[in-house]
């Protein structure tokens, strides 16, 4: 088995853990949905100017829906975690290496989250207890990591729009794909191909997001639930 198998393999037994865990728990896996949720509605209130504009509304969509949403992807991710040797010799190295950054942000992002429920359970989620929780879960290294990642993300996508023949070699990939039990990476992928094609460019976009999570993740790290200026500071959370 390749190297980049087995570290997809690695991060996918990561996030199975995770939910092994909250299947054990069922107000865990409760207090996980309602984060999940909240933070969908903070990204939408954080990026309602993006979501509105016509070049990027696509882009910030995809991001909404699929890295920042309560969508239950157990069954997409079991599936692929059976297939993902198959997966490393069918697709491009250069996709092979978009979908191993996916993996890592995908398991990442179900660790950090699952350490802020487990902070939030039995409370309802408002702004003062979201802070809380980020704080008590704390380490902004790998904080920073999760913004990097997704930022990686979006940049590998846009980068492969650039190269014509990987698409028409993404859309030959169909048929195999569809048979070796890949068709929703293979959606996933084609989705956001097509998404930053439409963009022409991703720079602004991308540079915007990370300037806005680092700020925001800076204000949640410093600023104290007890002041006043927790409203002011945090204002952009739901």
């Amino acid at each position: 088995m390749s190297a980049e198998a087995r570290s997809i393999l690695l991060q996918l037994d990561v996030v199975d853990r995770e939910r092994c865990a909250r299947n054990a728990d069922p107000a865990l896996a409760e207090s996980v949905v309602g984060l999940k949720s909240y933070q969908q509605r903070r990204f939408a209130g954080t990026y309602a100017d993006l979501l509105s504009n016509l070049r990027y509304a696509p882009a910030a969509r995809f991001f909404l829906d699929e890295l920042y949403g309560p969508r239950d992807f157990s069954s997409r991710d079991a599936q692929f975690a059976r297939v993902v040797p198959a997966m490393v010799r069918l697709f491009p190295a250069e996709i092979v290496h978009t979908v191993q950054t996916l993996a890592d942000l995908h398991a990442l992002s179900e660790t950090l989250d699952t350490l802020m429920a487990r902070r939030l359970q039995g409370r309802d989620i408002d702004r003062l207890a979201y802070v809380d929780a980020w704080q008590h879960v704390g380490d902004p290294v790998q904080r920073e990591r999760q913004i990097a990642l997704t930022l990686t993300v979006g940049s590998d996508l846009d980068r492969l729009t650039r190269k014509p023949l990987l698409r028409g070699a993404l859309h030959m990939m169909r048929g195999p794909a569809k048979a070796a039990g890949l068709p929703a990476l293979q959606a996933f992928l084609e989705v956001g191909f097509d998404t930053f094609k439409a963009m022409g460019g991703a720079a602004e976009f991308l540079s915007t997001v990370g300037l806005r999570e680092r700020a925001l993740a800076q204000a949640l790290f410093s600023t104290s639930v007890d002041s006043d200026s927790v409203e002011a500071a945090l204002g952009q959370l739901p």
